[in-house]
């Protein structure tokens, strides 16, 4: 918890109690079924929170802002990306069933009315959105087909619409299969924690 104070100190005391409550509840569903990798689950904070809020340090969206969270496995970036947004919305895809249920479970227990679920492929979700976010679901160029389906054509935002991911290490042949311009920001522009020395987030329009 003391990372996500550390780099978002203005954050509302609803969203403090909110990020204080996220840890204690993946520990406690990751006992019964395995979201998180078992080794890492003592580094929730900084390995899957904070690094999905990376996507709020480059974006500052206007309230209304939809978001499709691509693969999200147990709620990665959207659950986190929710709360610190709570102006926008947010619809949760992944094809594991468990998955979804858990990150359902854990939007419940905070309160969050800005999210929903589906549980399936998202080739079965015909919504348009503003972003599709993703965390290291798959290569730069799968994300890049896969999403532009979803993709609005409004512009609300002074960013154009498009994909944001998080991604690790060496991502020069991704770029280039995905044969679009990207903007690549390395994290630890903004985290100075070893972990996100080889973490980056990538975006490109897709409007």
């Amino acid at each position: 918890m003391d990372e996500i104070l550390k780099y978002f100190p203005e954050i509302t005391e609803t969203q403090r109690e909110r990020f204080a409550r996220m840890g204690p509840l993946y520990k406690e569903w990751n006992e019964k079924i395995n979201v998180i990798s078992r080794r890492d689950i003592d580094s929730i904070y900084p390995h899957h929170i904070l690094h999905s809020l990376a996507i709020a340090k480059f974006l500052t969206p206007v309230s209304g802002t939809r978001f499709l969270d691509l693969g999200t496995g147990g709620g990665f970036p959207g659950i986190p990306l929710a709360v610190i947004f709570p102006d926008c919305t947010f619809h949760l895809i992944d094809r594991i069933g468990k998955k979804v249920g858990v990150a359902r479970s854990v939007a419940e227990a905070l309160g969050l009315e800005n999210i929903t679920f589906q549980h399936g492929d998202v080739g079965e979700c015909h919504e348009k959105f503003d972003y599709v976010v993703s965390r290291a679901v798959m290569t730069l160029d799968g994300l890049v087909r896969l999403a532009r389906r979803n993709i609005s054509p409004r512009g609300i935002n002074a960013l154009p619409n498009g994909l944001l991911c998080l991604k690790g290490g060496e991502l020069g042949d991704e770029i280039r299969a995905a044969r679009r311009p990207v903007v690549e920001v390395p994290l630890s522009d903004w985290f100075s924690e070893p972990y996100f020395a080889t973490k980056q987030l990538i975006y490109t329009k897709l409007c």
